[in-house]
């Protein structure tokens, strides 16, 4: 790395999604892995699905080796500017949306369910019993 990190715009970023020109952002870090193509063990598919968004959350589910993190840095030509970064594809957001969320847990789902339904079935049913 060099002292002088280029800051990226995130539009100047996303439009190199191709084979012959591919970056992908991880970790707030932007990475020029097209001469990588070739030799990606996913193959070139699996870096192009990660481009034109933040692909720290596809690059984390992959479990790289401690090998293939330390080859990154081969790649590294600067940061992202966050900032510019739409909330739906950063990973900073969905990272956020998945600790609040109680999708996480199926029993707590089930029970958001069942009380969806069951909580205007009985107020209907009270009505009911009420003016009769």
């Amino acid at each position: 790395m060099t002292s002088q990190q280029k800051i990226f715009e995130f539009n100047e970023v996303k439009i190199h999604d191709t084979i012959g020109d591919c970056w992908v952002i991880i970790h707030g870090k932007v990475y020029d892995v097209t001469p990588f193509m070739d030799e990606h063990p996913g193959g070139a598919e699996v870096l192009l699905s990660s481009t034109g968004k933040d692909g720290t959350t596809d690059f984390e589910n992959t479990g790289h080796s401690d090998e293939a993190k330390q080859l990154m840095g081969k790649y590294y030509i600067g940061e992202i500017d966050q900032s510019g970064v739409p909330l739906t594809l950063s990973h900073r957001a969905r990272k956020n949306s998945e600790a609040n969320s109680p999708g996480s847990d199926p029993t707590q789902e089930l029970m958001a369910k069942i009380l969806k339904f069951l909580v205007p079935f009985m107020i209907l049913v009270m009505a009911f019993i009420a003016f009769k």
